[in-house]
């Protein structure tokens, strides 16, 4: 493949995407010591919260950034499309954490440090391939990338399916029921991280095909 226009004529931007996926990565990582390792939670669910703050910070400065710039390195709506996607995706994450707070959640599901594990691993991968958004030579890399979170999303589909299957088993009594739906609404808003994720690799794919 020949990239004809898919030329590094702005590297801030793919400066500050990477910068944006290395948090999300961290933030991902920050998650499941959360959840693997449930002690000392305020102390770690605050961890995430002033991550998810960086990410905003983050996201202010591609606008900003975007705002002062006559040369990009793509269509301006697909930098606006990804750092929206990627602020989103750190939103899942910290809003499960601080709902896990909220909740006053004793025992987390077993099945929410695994989606998050599953996020963690998408991020990681972003956080690998986003510095090569605006090199031609790394589409074929890229594009790998891509396909092995849309393989995690899948794997986080097959988690969520068995936390609908077992979230109410054994529940009788009112304080149960509150407890599961709680617990499910929590895993759900991890399963929505790990959708973002995939989100955010279809807007690089999309933007490579876009400027082959």
């Amino acid at each position: 493949m020949v990239l004809s226009k898919f030329m590094p004529s702005n590297p801030k931007f793919a400066a500050k995407f990477a910068e944006a996926a290395r948090n999300a990565h961290v933030t991902a990582q920050a998650l499941v010591e959360l959840l693997e390792n449930y002690t000392d939670v305020e102390a770690k669910v605050r961890r995430v919260r002033d991550l998810e703050h960086e990410g905003d910070r983050i996201s202010r400065e591609v606008t900003n950034l975007l705002a002062e710039s006559f040369i990009v390195p793509f269509d301006r709506e697909d930098i606006i499309a990804l750092n929206d996607e990627l602020d989103d995706l750190v939103d899942d994450m910290e809003d499960a954490a601080r709902k896990l707070s909220l909740y006053g959640v004793e025992t987390p599901l077993p099945q929410m440090a695994q989606l998050a594990r599953v996020v963690e691993q998408q991020c990681a991968l972003l956080a690998r391939g986003m510095p090569m958004i605006e090199d031609a030579g790394k589409v074929r890399e890229l594009a790998e990338i891509a396909v092995q979170i849309r393989a995690l999303e899948d794997e986080g589909d097959t988690i969520s399916d068995e936390v609908q299957r077992t979230l109410y088993h054994g529940v009788s009594d009112v304080p149960g029921m509150i407890r599961a739906m709680r617990g499910g609404e929590i895993a759900n808003l991890i399963e929505d991280a790990s959708d973002q994720a995939q989100r955010v690799a279809k807007t690089v794919e999309s933007i490579l095909l876009k400027n082959a």
